[in-house]
């Protein structure tokens, strides 16, 4: 990253950095594309592609319709019904 690019980066996160901030910042860029490029030069043709470090199992229930309540089972739980629905007070008018 260059300086340009780092005022940029100021301005459109509107940060004011001192002098030596800015030095730090320009400092840690560089010594992080400078990993970046150390890793790209490592041979991973023969490694196998991976997602998760530890293999993961899905744990989710199977999906089936299933009806636990009767509909006049949730309406003795409304505060007041009608016409088989539960009725509440009007928020909006």
């Amino acid at each position: 990253m260059d300086k340009k690019t780092l005022i940029r980066l100021e301005k459109l996160n509107q940060l004011s950095l001192t002098e030596s901030e800015e030095a730090a910042a320009l400092d840690f860029f560089a010594r992080r594309g400078n990993q970046a490029e150390a890793l790209n030069g490592i041979n991973t043709d023969d490694t196998e592609r991976m997602v998760h470090v530890m293999p993961m199992t899905n744990v989710i229930r199977e999906d089936k319709q299933s009806k636990v309540f009767t509909r006049d089972q949730l309406l003795e739980g409304a505060p007041e019904s009608m016409d088989g629905y539960w009725q509440v007070p009007r928020l909006v008018d």
